[in-house]
């Protein structure tokens, strides 16, 4: 069990693969992607986790392609598909349990997105949603973050991160937060320059 001893104005969460587990829709939609476009899937999700779909087409995709309509079609596929999303253990006891207001969720998806896949899980929706339309740069640009804390009426520096990629991490990070990594849904992943824990069962904090 990990105890922070600090308190927090707020605590801020990734989505994917810290609240919700989404990799097995994930990886069916960007592998039929690939595959139709001619690239090569397991490139694209080696890089995908943690980025927005945008941003991702951008780094792969052929020369003269449309990238937005491309990232639409994709997120449109994502949307459609919730087939194996669960929450992450102890998410949902964790989300019912924080004040109204002392938190916020920042995510690389579209706002759509993210809301089909909180409600798929059975994870409520907060008051500040942060979508990959709020923002110009995704993760690991802070400016998510920085956006989400303001908007709760506090600074990036006095909130709580929780992540699992390793751009959000370095989004967190750039913030000037405390960052925790959840590896649940990503127990590959390098590890980061922070504390990391299997779960939301494994960590114990308090907001000031």
């Amino acid at each position: 069990m990990l105890q922070l001893d600090r308190a927090y104005s707020a605590v801020l969460f990734d989505m994917d693969g810290t609240l919700l587990d989404s990799r097995v829709v994930i990886e069916r939609v960007l592998t039929d992607w690939a595959i139709a476009n001619e690239l090569d899937p397991i490139s694209i999700l080696a890089v995908s986790h943690g980025r927005r779909t945008i941003d991702v087409v951008r780094e792969f995709a052929k020369a003269g392609t449309d990238c937005q309509s491309e990232a639409d079609k994709i997120e449109a596929a994502e949307t459609d598909d919730v087939r194996g999303i669960v929450a992450i253990p102890g998410a949902a006891d964790l989300l019912n349990q924080l004040p109204t207001g002392r938190w916020a969720i920042v995510t690389s998806a579209g706002h759509d997105l993210a809301v089909r896949r909180l409600t798929a899980a059975g994870l409520p929706i907060p008051e500040v949603l942060i979508t990959a339309e709020d923002i110009e740069h995704g993760k690991p640009d802070p400016s998510g973050y920085t956006l989400a804390a303001e908007k709760l009426g506090t600074s990036a520096g006095q909130c709580l991160v929780f992540e699992d990629a390793p751009a959000g991490i370095q989004a967190g990070l750039n913030a000037g937060s405390d960052v925790i990594a959840i590896g649940f849904a990503s127990p590959d992943v390098a590890k980061p320059d922070c504390p990391v824990i299997s779960d939301f069962r494994a960590i114990e904090f308090r907001l000031s």
